[in-house]
């Protein structure tokens, strides 16, 4: 998108009326057939903009897009989507933001795609990932912990989209270890993220960490794979309204943004309490199946602080796992 056309849509988010050409034309410090040209490519974009002759132009409807004028507007973040990358498809947003910061992209910069081909989920699962219908989000960050520190940052992106779900729909999820969110028990979000990391005994360190967030927002159940359509949802599923996906991505990157800074302020012990509030195992017997070895049942006892899961056996022995499916009974 052109900036003054750019401009032009921020001075009609920032109006609850009409704003006159004239206006636009002293602000922007063009022509009114300029304005008028960047109104049409507006509405060549999606944007329908009323014009009535003497009042100007006003805002009637957006297109549902993650581009980023229409997420940016909506930021009140101070680090994160500092930098926004929307791509019409890629093969993962995670892909190419581990990319671009190879490159030196900045912390704070978000990739998001309107479709990804080969979207990735934990263990090497598949992610389904449809044109135009979900959130598709990879952000960076290059906080300066340790490598053995960087899981935690899986549980804040778990929190962060919760709280973004509650604030746009009222819906209530819950948050299943390590790194789905859930609605009534269906997976409705994944986390999956990527470290790059020098680990050599002497300077060990992060050089940048990939938080990766998948969110179903405006799927129908027939667009889900047949071996997923029972265990997943999404949004509109749930709640029964579409989802405007930039407004979503704005709450999303807001949270992020807050328990970020109180991560680097604070350390984990913020996040892992409230993830901990939200997880649907609390105080419950589960199974946890873990690749072809034995099913380990216990009573889920919280996790600790690096994240694993602590599961109380009937002797009241405590069990540290790292790794697994948990299945709630």
């Amino acid at each position: 998108m052109h900036q003054k056309a750019a401009t032009i849509l921020r001075f009609f988010r920032q109006q609850s009326g009409f704003v006159s050409g004239e206006q636009l034309s002293k602000e922007l410090g063009i022509s009114r057939t300029a304005v008028w040209k960047h109104i049409s490519a507006l509405r060549g974009a999606g944007y329908r903009v009323e014009a009535v002759p003497s009042r100007g132009y006003r805002l009637l409807s957006s297109p549902d897009t993650l581009a980023a004028e229409e997420i940016s507007v909506q930021l009140n973040s101070g680090l994160i989507g500092t930098r926004l990358v929307n791509l019409a498809t890629t093969t993962s947003t995670n892909f190419e933001a581990f990319r671009l910061a190879e490159e030196g992209a900045g912390e704070g910069t978000v990739v998001t795609a309107e479709e990804q081909s080969k979207g990735k989920g934990r263990l090497g699962r598949i992610w389904s990932s449809p044109p135009g219908a979900n959130l598709y989000c990879s952000v960076i960050l290059r906080p300066r912990i340790k490598p053995f520190e960087a899981p935690q940052l899986t549980f804040l992106s778990a929190v962060a989209t919760a709280r973004a779900i509650e604030q746009t729909t009222g819906l209530k999820p819950e948050i299943k270890w390590p790194n789905d969110v859930l609605i009534d028990g269906k997976k409705v979000a994944g986390l999956l993220n990527e470290m790059s990391a020098e680990t050599d005994g002497i300077n060990d360190g992060i050089n940048f960490v990939i938080l990766g967030i998948g969110v179903n927002l405006n799927m129908t159940a027939d667009q889900f794979p047949g071996d997923l359509r029972h265990p997943a949802t999404s949004l509109l599923i749930e709640g029964g309204a579409k989802i405007s996906r930039a407004r979503f991505t704005a709450f999303l990157l807001n949270e992020l943004d807050r328990l970020y800074a109180g991560f680097l302020d604070h350390g984990f012990v913020q996040v892992r309490r409230e993830w901990q509030e939200r997880c649907n195992a609390n105080g419950r017997e589960v199974v946890v199946s873990n690749h072809g070895r034995d099913d380990i049942r216990g009573l889920f006892a919280g996790i600790d602080g690096d994240g694993a899961l602590l599961l109380r056996h009937p002797d009241g022995t405590v069990e540290r796992i790292l790794s697994g499916d948990v299945r709630v009974l």
